[in-house]
């Protein structure tokens, strides 16, 4: 795939991407028409692992995230495949704040949980998440929850605790340093991506033939161009049998990114007026 790529959309091998997520409140659309090799990647040196031009820059880019990155509010979008069945896609208001670990969740989609909130302070409230449910289960009131617990974790793939842009630099590092101890991983950098109607640099990891060591069979990863920070994620496995689709694990993506804003103690109080809690 170093030469282009496919994905799947509808059923069809398509040679572009297209990655559409309807909802009443969100729209989203990833797409590359005539890809072209990322200029602004460096490419792997003589007999180097493909995958270290991406650990290089993700070591290079979490310093800075870490430094000039203090908060963010954004709209985000999670699917997620779990114990063998793909979820129903969810939309949700963000407000992230660094220090301390701070989100900040107001569900909008599937209307099912339109409304529903969760918040999340390390070092307050016993470190629990203090959420509450819509409709009947909104007058049982607000609830004090594990992060790591049965009733936060229904649905739900990873811990609100697991959530950021920084984690998905982490994630990144993580998945690039396990993998680059293995061969059989082809690595595309391309430019032209569009996730909605930001400009990004595509990178692409793929894993030919399933084996014990790889978690997935393609990885992408959509770096913003202008922020330099990934702000879509998505994995697919291994098709199942011969002539079949490869089945989305995960993806997760970050738009309407707005840094530094300036968020308050107020804003991840769940006694917050605006927030109306039960």
């Amino acid at each position: 795939m170093l030469k282009g790529f496919k994905c799947f959309l509808g059923g069809v091998l398509a040679p572009s991407i297209v990655l559409v997520v309807c909802s009443p409140v969100f729209s989203q659309q990833a797409e590359v028409s005539s890809p072209k090799v990322a200029s602004n990647v460096s490419q792997p040196a003589v007999n180097e692992h493909p995958l270290m031009p991406v650990i290089r820059w993700a070591e290079r880019e979490r310093p800075r995230v870490v430094a000039e990155i203090k908060d963010y509010t954004a709209i985000m979008t999670k699917q997620e495949n779990i114990n063998g069945e793909l979820q129903e896609a969810q939309v949700m208001e963000l407000k992230f704040r660094q220090e301390p670990f701070s989100v900040y969740l107001k569900f909008r989609y599937p209307r099912k949980i339109n409304g529903q909130q969760a918040i999340f302070v390390r070092g307050k409230n016993d470190d629990k998440v203090m959420g509450h449910g819509v409709g009947v289960q909104r007058a049982f009131g607000t609830h004090k929850l594990d992060p790591e617990g049965f009733i936060a974790m229904q649905g739900n793939k990873y811990p609100i605790t697991d959530m950021g842009v920084l984690n998905l630099v982490d994630k990144l590092l993580e998945v690039g340093r396990r993998d680059a101890k293995f061969g059989e991983c082809e690595v595309g950098y391309y430019e032209d991506v569009k996730v909605g109607d930001r400009n990004c640099t595509l990178i692409e990891v793929m894993h030919p033939v399933p084996r014990k060591s790889f978690q997935f069979h393609i990885a992408r990863i959509y770096v913003d161009k202008e922020l330099n920070l990934p702000i879509r994620y998505e994995s697919y496995d291994w098709p199942k049998k011969e002539g079949e689709e490869p089945m989305l694990i995960e993806a997760y993506t970050y738009q309407n990114l707005r840094i530094n804003v300036g968020l308050t103690d107020k804003d991840f109080d769940h006694k917050n007026p605006a927030y109306n809690y039960p």
